[in-house]
């Protein structure tokens, strides 16, 4: 997008914003990223999940401190080991007003499991779903799973009858270029409903009166609004065209922390912003090696990985809003993460392993990012170039907005990218969501394991840990089972995590919200006055 156009949307989108009638009962929210798609299953990413949020729910849910609470399951329990028993609520609704039975459960399973869904991790393609009766289900599972319930609070359930009648009931993939029905329009049980959806420009969520829960929020509307400027967004928050953004760029903190209208809620967040490199080809795209993949080598992955000034992109990019991590996990969610620590910024290092993996002079390759999905995204993909540089490595850089980006990197199955930077907040808040998710082989067409491994990397020593970290229940022994399949993935230099982001939400000092530290916005908690 050039220059002229970038500027020409943001005015578009202020102007939709501006044009839009006032209300003490309507938020207005703009995030610098799109929502591309309404079908629930397209795109696991925390604010596309958190805007599917407001109008889909889950069997459990999430409170306010990230604890698993009962959502559309009322209560569940265990009467074997392998078996988990759903007891659904009663009298629930979507907003087309189909009553909520079992059989949208079964549907749900199997849409979730099918091809193109990002969610297929959420239910193992083993698992057995038996319904009971109308509001009792089933789930036979091949192995114990003791956080089984903590994976499945943004696994949203769907109306089989909204959906076979609207030829819905395929999932939409991230890389669809026509639009379905269900990326154009939704039907859940949420707290609002969309009214209007037009992707890029403006989506409209409407109260839903009927909600089975008793809402805590005084809100009839949400105006979510894309602005990908930074200038353009930090403005509509300071003169109140807006009454919350999200990110707040770094450098305009303390210009909001300043102004009579709006402040700045910081906190940490849970996401940890990471490096992939392809491990997977036999020649690696875009670049100017050919026959092979240096990737392949651990050297060179590890001359990556000392290539990167950790601290410098903390000062300078992050201006110290960041906390550079040793592991694919923040330190919140693992107990024993202070025992790792990142190798150190040694570029002399880095060159010497690349002489010795036949590199001496470097090599050129590509490098993906989003431009506005995390805090200074490009920018730290700017810095990552810099640094490779010095090495002897040129990168040449595609940062480009996350729809485009995402469609790209999962374009069909084939994880379309030599060299990206990616942000994963584990929906489970567990360590075995990313070992399994981002770390796990993909080598096998039958398991969901592996779903979101862009770069492919593949150690089956560690898969089998992963699998024990799973079945373990007592948190001491398991604990250390995490960590020996952490030395395994850091001995690889499998990844290049590089820090967890500090939460930066703009908000208008008429409004009273709830931040949670996976960074998703969730209107149905927040409270506005005139």
């Amino acid at each position: 997008m050039s220059i002229r156009q970038t500027c020409l949307a943001a005015f578009a989108s202020l102007i939709a914003i501006t044009l839009t009638p006032a209300s003490a009962q309507t938020l207005r929210y703009a995030n610098q990223g799109d929502l591309k798609s309404l079908d629930p299953y397209t795109l696991r990413e925390s604010t596309t999940i958190a805007h599917h949020g407001q109008v889909y729910e889950g069997l459990v849910a999430r409170d306010k401190d990230l604890s698993t609470i009962p959502g559309l399951a009322e209560s569940w329990e265990t009467p074997e080991p392998t078996r988990w028993r759903f007891h659904l609520r009663k009298n629930v609704k979507f907003q087309n007003g189909d009553p909520f039975t079992a059989d949208d459960v079964l549907f749900s399973a199997d849409r979730v499991r099918a091809k193109g869904s990002d969610f297929a991790t959420m239910v193992a393609n083993d698992t057995k779903i038996i319904k009971i009766d109308d509001h009792t289900v089933d789930f036979v599972l091949t192995a114990p799973n003791p956080i089984l319930i903590s994976q499945w609070d943004v696994w949203y359930i769907m109306d089989k009858k909204w959906a076979e009648e609207n030829n819905a009931v395929a999932p939409t993939p991230a890389a669809a270029t026509t639009p379905s029905y269900a990326s154009l329009h939704a039907n859940g049980t949420g707290a609002f409903s969309i009214e209007s959806h037009q992707p890029g420009v403006k989506t409209v969520f409407k109260v839903n009166p009927n909600w089975w829960r008793k809402p805590e929020h005084n809100l009839k509307e949400i105006i979510f609004t894309p602005i990908s400027s930074d200038a353009t967004r930090v403005a509509a928050l300071l003169s109140g065209e807006i009454d919350m953004m999200e990110p707040v760029p770094i450098q305009d903190i303390g210009r909001v922390n300043s102004s009579a209208n709006a402040t700045v809620m910081n906190g940490p967040e849970l996401r940890t912003i990471f490096l992939g490199m392809d491990q997977v080809r036999d020649e690696l795209l875009n670049s100017n090696i050919k026959g092979k993949n240096p990737f392949k080598d651990i050297r060179v992955r590890e001359a990556f990985y000392k290539a990167i000034d950790i601290e410098l992109i903390k000062t300078r990019v992050m201006r110290g809003l960041s906390t550079p991590s040793a592991l694919m996990i923040a330190p919140q969610l693992f107990k024993l993460s202070g025992d790792f620590t990142r190798p150190k910024y040694d570029p002399d290092g880095a060159k010497k392993l690349l002489t010795e993996a036949g590199y001496p002079d470097g090599f050129e390759l590509s490098m993906d990012c989003p431009n506005d999905r995390y805090v200074n995204d490009a920018a730290i993909c700017q810095a990552v170039v810099g640094m490779l540089a010095r090495v002897g490595v040129k990168v040449t850089l595609i940062a480009q907005p996350k729809a485009l980006y995402f469609a790209k990197i999962f374009k069909s199955g084939n994880y379309n990218t030599p060299f990206y930077l990616l942000g994963w907040t584990p929906s489970t808040a567990d360590s075995h969501n990313v070992m399994y998710d981002i770390m796990g082989c993909r080598d096998n067409p039958n398991s969901s394991r592996g779903l979101t491994n862009v770069g492919g990397y593949c150690n089956k020593e560690f898969d089998a840990a992963a699998d024990k970290v799973l079945q373990e229940t007592d948190p001491s022994k398991r604990d250390l089972l995490i960590k020996a399949a952490f030395e395994i993935s850091n001995k690889d230099f499998a990844y290049i995590p590089l820090h967890q982001q500090a939460l930066a939400w703009g908000v208008s000092k008429k409004l009273k919200v709830v931040q949670r530290a996976d960074n998703q916005v969730l209107p149905y908690w927040f409270v506005k006055s005139e």
